[in-house]
């Protein structure tokens, strides 16, 4: 299940810029959790393949999995091969807009080994460069 807005007022919205200052640095629900170390956007599809990566690795534990970012930030695109002007291109995906430092997952229940392998696999399928913080 991909991560998007139930509701949303405007379809089309500009991106925006990132600002450099940091939040949501701090752990509040697990022991262990997944920093970035850089800021970016970062897809629903990619955020649901980390968190699939996550889950099979510590499935058989039975730890508890928290996703700290939501994909607010329409995408859009247009077709290939269309002449330019003629608007803005339709609603592609969602994003979300991830600032450098920010906590994306985190884990709590588990063993500490078991969350570090899990958050290797799961850092891999993102498109920015992450650590892990505990």
């Amino acid at each position: 299940m991909l991560l998007q807005p139930r509701k949303f007022k405007y379809k089309k919205l500009r991106k925006g810029k990132l600002k450099k200052f940091i939040y949501n640095s701090k752990l509040n629900f697990g022991l262990i959790g997944l920093k970035t170390t850089e800021s970016g956007f970062i897809t629903s599809k990619q955020i649901e393949s980390a968190r699939q990566a996550i889950s099979r690795k510590i499935k058989k534990k039975g730890g508890k999995i928290w996703i700290k970012i939501f994909p607010k930030t329409p995408i859009t695109k247009k077709p290939n091969e269309v002449r330019m002007g003629k608007g803005k291109g339709n609603l592609s995906h969602w994003a979300a807009k991830v600032r450098g430092g920010s906590i994306v997952f985190e884990i709590g229940g588990v063993n500490k080994n078991v969350a570090i392998k899990a958050f290797r696999t799961g850092g891999a399928k993102l498109p920015i460069k992450t650590k892990i913080f505990d």
